[in-house]
């Protein structure tokens, strides 16, 4: 079931509800049981697994360390 974050249109209490999909869209302060709006979050993202950088699929002894060696040569 999903977590709704809501704050109060009265005293700006901001407070979390666990309901389903289909669940009641009817929902008061618990502090002044007045109106409330739904706050709207933006989703969290987790990259799982290799392949989102382009290190990640490079070959071990190739293009990366031709760079830190002219990098090397140029900086002394």
């Amino acid at each position: 079931m999903p977590i709704y974050e809501y704050q109060c249109t009265s005293c700006s209490n901001e407070f979390e509800l666990k309901s389903s999909f289909n669940g009641k869209s009817d929902v008061s302060c618990p502090v002044c049981q007045a109106q409330v709006r739904r706050i709207f979050s933006p989703a969290s993202i987790i990259f799982k697994g290799p392949g989102f950088y382009t290190t990640d699929n490079r070959k071990n002894g190739s293009h990366s360390e031709e760079t830190s060696v002219e990098t090397k040569v140029h900086a002394s």
